[in-house]
């Protein structure tokens, strides 16, 4: 009986063997293979450690975070008055024991209420109407209120402050239509732009409603500019980081903010750039990990661009490890059914032949 249960169990591990010879010893081709011609030269087409390059002007994208600080917000004139805001009236030609307040913020309502009694008209409590007025056009409607109480009154106004108003300095997300939201005053585009381009273009806008406005533009959060850390998986998936870049990392530091390599990694790899080199393949960049690291050289230790990847290659027998695994987990598992159901009918088979012959064998 064993032989029969042995000779199936030869045939699947004889089969399992050819599927690994087929699968676990195929070639991986070299990433580099397919390149039509060099790379672009190391130097100095391609920034590096102790020679690093400074990036171009920052251009703003979505989800770029600004900040914006409101240096001169004056209103245009003609400014009309509104609730809350605050005027200077001072007064001349009225008794001296009552003369009108002279620091006077406008009401809820509107009114201007100047007390000793030149708050009445016609013997009723009627406070100025001043929202909506000019300067010139609230001095005279005062001047017209004291000239009840004295024969010759002169008046002179003048705002103090405005009302609270949109506020506009703070942090401003970049929306993905690529403008910035400054609330009442409506939402400006600053995608594509610098940050001084910026600067005008919210500066314009808001000249609708302010004179010779002026603001303060920077970026809060660099948000759109960043590289790729790719960690090739050895047969278990992929792993992919994606990090802001701020103009100074290298390939070492890239490797730093992901904590080393992992115990799948090769020190194979490279730095894959967007674009073309001189001679139209791609821009690919391989690292010498050992160079970098163990002698210090950095010849290949690159700066990391916008866009770059940074692709760690596998240790290959960690991937063929796991490729095996993958091809006999499956084998096991049947002949660890096949096993123990064998074993199982065995047991009841010794059963029923013990019970069978009374309790004996």
């Amino acid at each position: 009986m064993i032989s029969r249960i042995a000779q199936p169990l030869t045939q699947t591990a004889t089969t399992v063997l050819i599927l690994i010879g087929l699968v676990g010893c195929h070639a991986i081709e070299h990433p580099y293979s397919n390149v039509p011609g060099p790379c672009a030269p190391v130097y100095p087409c391609q920034p590096k450690e102790q020679q690093k390059l400074s990036l171009p002007d920052y251009t703003i994208e979505p989800p770029d975070v600004l900040t914006i600080e409101a240096i001169n917000l004056i209103p245009r004139p003609p400014y009309r008055l509104r609730p809350l805001d605050n005027l200077l009236v001072e007064t001349k030609g009225l008794p001296d024991d009552s003369p009108p307040a002279r620091e006077i913020p406008v009401g809820i309502d509107g009114t201007l209420v100047l007390g000793f009694g030149y708050d009445s008209d016609d013997g009723k409590y009627a406070p100025i109407s001043v929202v909506g007025l000019t300067l010139p056009e609230a001095q005279a409607r005062i001047a017209d209120r004291l000239a009840t109480v004295a024969a010759d009154p002169e008046v002179w106004i003048s705002l103090i402050s405005i009302a609270n108003q949109q506020n506009v300095a703070g942090e401003h997300l970049v929306a993905p239509d690529g403008t910035v939201n400054l609330g009442t005053y409506g939402r400006v585009r600053v995608v594509g732009m610098t940050i001084e381009e910026a600067k005008l273009a919210i500066e314009s806008h808001l000249s609708e409603r302010f004179l010779d406005p002026e603001v303060a533009v920077d970026v809060f959060g660099y948000n759109s500019k960043s590289y790729y850390i790719i960690t090739q998986g050895a047969g278990l998936g992929d792993q992919v980081v994606h990090l802001p870049v701020t103009g100074n990392e290298t390939a070492l530091d890239a490797i730093s903010q992901i904590q080393g390599l992992s115990g799948t990694s090769s020190t194979r790899m490279w730095i894959a750039r967007p674009g073309a080199n001189e001679d139209g393949g791609d821009q690919i960049m391989p690292i010498d990990w050992l160079g970098i690291t163990q002698r210090g050289d950095v010849t290949t230790n690159y700066q990391m661009l916008p866009g770059d990847r940074l692709y760690i290659s596998e240790d290959k027998l960690i991937a063929l490890d796991t490729a095996l695994a993958k091809i006999i987990s499956p084998v096991e598992r049947v002949f660890g059914v096949t096993l123990l159901g064998t074993q199982t009918a065995k047991q009841i088979k010794f059963f029923d032949q013990f019970n069978n012959n009374g309790g004996g064998l």
